[in-house]
Order: C-alpha cells, then structure tokens, then sequence
C-alpha cells in the first residue's frame, strides 16, 4: 500500500516567486494600486501617453523594491525593522535612591 504525504506545508509561511510573508502582501496591494491609479489619472484626463509611462516606471520599480527587501530583511526582518522604531533610546528614573533600595515590608495579617 502506497503512502502519501499530508498536509506537508502546514506551519510554513506562504510564499510566491521567493516572496514571502508581508512582502507578498506589499507586491500584490503595491500593483493593485498602481492599477487603480492608472484608471484614476486616465479618467481624471491626464494624457494617455503620460499614464503608461509613469506605470510602465512605477510597477517595475515597485517589484524591484519588493524583491529587494525580502532579499535585504528576510521573512520576519521588517516587522522587526518597524518594532525597534518603538523601542526607547534610553530609560529616565526620576525616583530618589533611596526609594529604589527600599525593601517593601510584607502586609502582617
């Protein structure tokens, strides 16, 4: 009897071309919008010629971008990029010394 594999990407992150994680979600809104705004400046009259030359610029450049970062920071990279933005540079104390090296006292019951 023949066994079969099941389920054999279950834990692994989802990944398209080498594009993983948020980097597939960046490429995929990143051309969507670039379509939209396509049909917003060709509606708004912005001459035609104009439109496909600053998407035929823009969409390359995009995945160019896309694929350089997942290439720079890896799966998890920019998410760690953004949180070390938040982290504190350094850390103020304005408690006295004394304040600090004070044991608290148990509660007698």
């Amino acid at each position: 009897m023949a066994e079969y594999p099941i389920n054999k990407g279950i834990g692994r992150s989802v990944e398209y071309r080498g594009l993983k994680a948020q980097y597939l979600f960046i490429f995929a809104v990143g051309l969507l919008s670039m379509f939209i705004l396509f049909v917003v400046m060709y509606v708004a009259g912005v001459p035609q010629w104009f439109c496909i030359g600053f998407t035929a610029v823009a969409a390359p450049s995009l995945v160019w971008l896309t694929f350089r970062l997942n290439a720079k920071y890896g799966q998890y990279g920019l998410m760690k990029l953004g949180a070390a933005r938040f982290h504190p540079r350094y850390i103020i104390n304005r408690k006295r010394i004394k304040r600090l090296i004070k044991t608290r006292n148990a509660k007698h019951a």
